[in-house]
C-alpha cells in the first residue's frame, strides 16, 4: 500500500494518536474515507466521459489499444531474437577453442596410453635444497 511497510504503518498511526488523541482518530477516518471514495467517483466519471467521447466521435479504443499491443509484441520478438543471435554469436568462438582444447587432450591421453609412461605423483619426487628456474 503506497510503498509503506508495516512497522512504517504502525509509526504513522502511533504519530496520529498523539497529535490528535484516540477520541477524534474516527472522525479523522470516516473523513478520509469519505475523501477517497469521492476521488475514486471523480477518477471514474472522467474516465467515462472519456470513454463516451472516444465512442461519439467514431474511435474504437480497443482496436487503438489492439494495435500498439501487436506493435509491442513484434518489437519484443525482434529485440529477443537480436539478443539471441548476438549471444549465440559470441559464444561460437568459445566453443570452438573448447573443441580443440578437447581434441589436445585426447592426443595427449592416446599419447601417454600408447607409450605406458606416466608421471610419478608429485608427493614421490624427493626435492632436495632449494628450487632452481630451468632454462
Amino acid at each position: 500500500m503506497f510503498g509503506i511497510g508495516g512497522g512504517e504503518f504502525i509509526f504513522i498511526l502511533f504519530i496520529i494518536l498523539i497529535f490528535f488523541g484516540s477520541d477524534k482518530i474516527p472522525e479523522i477516518a470516516r473523513t478520509l474515507g469519505k475523501g477517497m471514495a469521492q476521488l475514486k467517483n471523480a477518477t471514474n466519471d472522467i474516465k467515462s466521459e472519456i470513454h463516451n467521447s472516444a465512442r461519439d466521435g467514431g474511435l474504437d479504443l480497443k482496436e487503438l489499444t489492439g494495435g500498439i499491443s501487436e506493435e509491442i509484441n513484434k518489437a519484443k520478438e525482434g529485440f529477443t531474437r537480436m539478443v539471441n543471435e548476438n549471444a549465440n554469436s559470441s559464444t561460437d568462438p568459445i566453443k570452438t577453442e573448447i573443441e580443440l582444447l578437447r581434441e589436445k587432450l585426447a592426443k595427449m591421453e592416446a599419447a601417454v596410453n600408447e607409450d605406458g609412461a606416466t608421471l610419478p605423483p608429485a608427493t614421490d619426487i624427493p626435492v632436495e635444497g632449494p628450487i632452481k628456474r630451468q632454462s
